[in-house]
């Protein structure tokens, strides 16, 4: 089985801070790579998107184009010869069909491997072509004297918009279709006397005009659109990713969280064996049980073995009970206790111990509270531990007051308040985490595993409870461990039974 380290779990959690550091870094070298090689500055991705939506649009479009082609020559054939207009209508279904094979076979050509810059002259090429015969329709028309000047302006118009929308994606085709119909109101510009022809042909210019740069205003929207559409693509990649190494990391944890509950369940039975056997050799010898020894020291040092043995052995079982509380194995066993036996029994279990310190332990027990649905067992370590720490921390003579009641929202609580030196503020999280020990511990070298608190805080989060600290230093602490109302039990009311009336007698 791999190990589980450190850079797994944050994997888990996302990214850790180099893999997202070169994740980026060969991104822009990628990008900037795709860039050298393209012709218009942007990625690979993006010129071939743009070439794709020209054709799709030019493919789709081209029966639309053709019929207002044929509008056109049905309706300059009134003014023009018949077969000029017959001609003119036969080139532009020739310079139509051209442009929609090349759409098609743009289409069907292999993304990987086709030349984006030969596809765009194409386009632009046949976008120049077509502009160049509607500009000669355009100039035949405007030159027909009898009022085909205004019908040639709006026929140059509409082309010119026709040919902004269609070609938008790419700009140099804009322009190549554009430019002839310019140049032929330019020239018309210079050519007419009339001043409302110039007019026409000013406004018609301005138009032209007006066209090309709605077709630079379509392709930066085609490209801000085309740009989110690869951030979302990005993020969805990402977070594909990021799930993948979530759950990686999860197995991972469920077995290394399945290897430290065989090892600990392993140790637990090694180590208490022979502990065993320490503890009752040990307390026989400390008691002299056969005899007196020749050197006192050695029931001292008998003594300090047991007492070892006894530290050794609260530690394994802290231990098991904090890795069965956070492996959620820890099954409650549930039943109707009362509150105030319990926290009673547990200060009477520490009375001993507080008063070889010259400590007063002051009860403000109330002997009337409902009982409540709890382990037992688990309220009962909650307290002691609560206590023991009481104790420790509290310089002789000092006083602890423990307190028993209701909340505010119809729960019961337990309060330990000591008049030791308290907890710095910055401290109450480090003496919260698993093994963790303050600096007054520290300095005192006072013995201790620091699992006391973060038992106590997974026992009573099993009970559904709270878990409170409040401390100042030189101000003593105040641990305050709260049940909720739904686990106190309520008094039942007497059932009335009623009375029938009283029997005949036979």
């Amino acid at each position: 089985m791999g190990e589980l380290t450190a850079e797994m779990v944050e994997q888990g959690r996302g990214r850790s801070p180099g893999r997202e550091r070169r994740r980026r870094l060969a991104q822009d070298m990628r990008t900037a790579r795709e860039k050298l090689t393209s012709s218009t500055g942007l990625q690979r991705a993006f010129d071939y998107e743009f070439l794709r939506v020209y054709a799709e649009q030019h493919r789709r479009s081209s029966l639309v184009v053709l019929g207002i082609a044929a509008a056109i020559a049905t309706v300059s054939s009134t003014w023009l010869p018949a077969p000029m207009a017959a001609a003119w209508f036969a080139f532009m279904s020739a310079a139509i069909g051209i442009q929609h094979s090349l759409s098609r076979g743009f289409a069907e050509a292999d993304p990987t491997i086709v030349s984006l810059g030969t596809w765009r002259r194409r386009f632009a090429l046949s976008d120049l072509l077509l502009g160049a015969i509607w500009a000669a329709a355009f100039k035949e028309l405007a030159e027909v004297p009898g009022g085909t000047y205004g019908f040639a302006l709006f026929m140059g118009v509409m082309v010119a918009a026709t040919t902004a929308v269609l070609s938008a994606a790419i700009p140099i085709a804009v322009y190549a279709g554009i430019t002839p119909l310019a140049l032929v109101a330019l020239g018309l510009l210079g050519l007419t006397r009339d001043f409302g022809s110039a007019i026409l042909a000013v406004m018609t210019s301005a138009a032209l005009v007006c066209f090309i740069f709605l077709g630079h205003r379509l392709y930066d929207s085609t490209l801000s659109s085309l740009r989110w559409r690869a951030e979302r693509d990005q993020m969805l990649v990402e977070l594909e990713e990021a799930k993948a190494n979530s759950d990686e990391a999860r197995r991972r944890a469920e077995e290394a969280n399945l290897a430290k509950s065989r090892f600990l369940a392993t140790m637990s039975h090694e180590l208490r064996t022979p502990l065993n056997a320490i503890m009752g050799f040990s307390e026989v010898m400390k008691n002299e049980v056969f005899g007196p020894h020749s050197n006192p020291a050695y029931r001292e040092y008998s003594g300090d073995v047991h007492e070892s043995g006894q530290h050794l052995l609260t530690l394994i079982n802290e231990i098991l009970d904090l890795s069965r509380i956070e492996a959620g194995r820890y099954d409650l066993s549930e039943e109707a206790i009362q509150l105030s036996w319990a926290v009673s029994e547990a200060s009477h279990m520490v009375a001993m111990r507080a008063k070889a310190k010259g400590q007063i332990i002051r009860d403000l027990i109330d002997p009337s509270l409902p009982r409540l649905w709890a382990d037992e067992r688990a309220v009962r370590q909650i307290v002691l531990n609560i206590l023991s720490n009481a104790i420790k921390f509290t310089p002789p003579g000092g006083e602890i007051e423990i307190k028993v009641g209701w909340t505010a929202s119809g729960g019961q609580y337990v309060s330990v308040k000591d008049s030791g030196p308290g907890i710095p503020e910055d401290e109450i999280p480090i003496v919260m985490s698993s093994f963790g020990r303050g600096s007054l511990a520290i300095k005192t070298a006072e013995q201790g595993s620091g699992l006391g608190l973060p038992i106590v805080k997974g026992l009573i989060d099993l009970h559904g409870g709270g878990f409170q600290i409040r401390s100042r230093a030189r101000e003593g602490t105040e641990v305050i461990v709260t049940f909720p109302s739904a686990r106190v039990i309520d008094a039942l009311p007497a059932v009335d039974i009623p009375r029938g009336p009283p029997a005949q007698a036979a």
